[in-house]
């Protein structure tokens, strides 16, 4: 066995141990759905990989991925200009290409775009119908009741503040474990609009990399629930219920709108959180490197120490012991910021191409701290009478949202994906 598959067996391991080792009922562990949920993300890995047909659908899904980001840039460089990607009114100097992509005029509007179209989709029933199609799948694979399998299935399209709208009404019954599964959906996958964003940042980094973060989140969705089970074992009834109609739009031109308007706010949101938390974080630093620098004699950011804490986790992911400090790094911006700037990290990054392969699949998740403020706003907003519940368990859901990430990750080395 090569050492890198020894490891990958060991990282996923590790994984289940830990969540076991947290557990809230160690005894209640149905051990049988566990394995089963396991199987199943492997097995929708090694279909992805060998059966041809899936292979096409998930590479013509990014073709369509691709050609919003054309369109959006046609929009952005006729408003913005060269900002936007349009044509530069000077001549650049050899190498500075790379100078003119401005990130807030050219990768953000894609989620405006993005919003739109889900909206426009949505009010023509095509989301609706694909959700209704795949939920009573979802439910029979994962052994999960009919509300739940709504959410597993639109997880793969909508973001974690939308898919909980569409089980609105079932909520307020959800057991603590079905919550939990909510929650850590969410927060081990990505949506629809942020998929562009995400493909503008690593393009340079990765062949054809949309397909990959398309499959992410698909395999990443098994792990989360599999490993919600574990730490929080069921001890109520599953949920039953079908999918609502969140969204009412009177046209096709008042769903498009509403959605640019919502895309809109959440291209504000996303620019003033990462301006913030980007100016935080160097503060930060730098008052860990001062203390650093005075107590040891060598400054550290907040990343260098907590990359040395987690490189024993990323090597038994399959990460090189050479390289693991670094993948280590990688995943702890993710969680102290968020995916966008451990993309734009890893972009930059000197991993080599399986490392990187890897930890695209870990780190591709909404699993961090900011999150979590963001979902007991959001879901304490749909269920307050449910927010002491929610408020416990959105910490526990960014550990599950990492683990589940990291467990595909591990799979992919483990596995040899591509």
């Amino acid at each position: 066995m090569h050492l890198s598959n020894f490891q990958g067996v060991i990282g996923v391991c590790a994984i289940f141990l830990t969540i076991f080792l947290l557990s809230e009922n160690k005894q209640k562990v149905q051990w049988r759905f566990v394995i089963q949920g396991f199987l199943i993300q492997c097995i929708i890995m090694l279909l992805i990989t060998f059966v041809p047909a899936i292979k096409s659908s998930i590479q013509s899904a990014s073709s369509f991925v691709m050609l919003l980001k054309d369109a959006t840039r046609a929009g952005t460089s006729f408003v913005f200009g060269y900002l936007g990607g349009g044509d530069a009114p000077f001549i650049l100097k050899d190498g500075a290409e790379h100078s003119l992509f401005v990130f807030a005029f050219q990768a953000l509007p894609l989620i405006i775009v993005v919003s739109a179209l889900s909206m426009l989709l949505f009010h023509l029933k095509v989301i609706p119908f694909i959700v209704r199609t795949l939920s009573p799948i979802f439910q029979k694979l994962f052994h999960v009741g009919g509300a739940m399998g709504v959410v597993a299935s639109a997880k793969l399209f909508l973001s974690q503040m939308e898919t909980p709208l569409l089980i609105r009404p079932y909520l307020t019954n959800f057991t603590r474990t079905e919550l939990l599964m909510v929650i850590a959906c969410g927060m081990s996958t990505t949506s629809a609009a942020a998929v562009p964003l995400y493909a503008m940042i690593l393009g340079n980094t990765f062949d054809n990399v949309v397909p990959h973060i398309l499959v992410a989140s698909l395999i990443s969705i098994p792990a989360a629930i599999t490993l919600t089970r574990i730490l929080i074992p069921e001890d109520g009834e599953k949920t039953q219920g079908d999918a609502i109609a969140p969204f009412n739009f009177k046209s096709s031109m008042d769903a498009i709108s509403k959605g640019a308007i919502d895309g809109m706010s959440i291209f504000w949101n996303i620019t003033s959180m990462l301006i913030v938390f980007a100016a935080l974080i160097f503060l930060l630093n730098a008052l860990v490197g001062k203390i650093t620098l005075v107590t040891i004699g060598h400054a550290y950011s907040v990343q260098n120490i907590l990359g040395y804490l987690i490189a024993p986790f990323t090597f038994s992911m399959g990460v090189p012991w050479s390289e693991s400090l670094e993948a280590g790094q990688l995943l702890a911006t993710k969680t102290i910021l968020n995916e966008v700037f451990a993309f734009a990290e890893l972009s930059k990054s000197t991993l080599s191409d399986h490392s990187k392969k890897i930890m695209l699949y870990a780190l591709c998740g909404f699993a961090n701290f900011s999150s979590v403020g963001m979902v007991i706003g959001s879901l304490g907003t749909l269920v307050p009478e449910r927010r002491n519940d929610i408020i416990s368990l959105a910490p526990k859901a960014v550990l599950i949202g990492t683990m589940a990430t990291c467990l595909s990750g591990t799979l992919v080395g483990l596995l040899n994906f591509h």
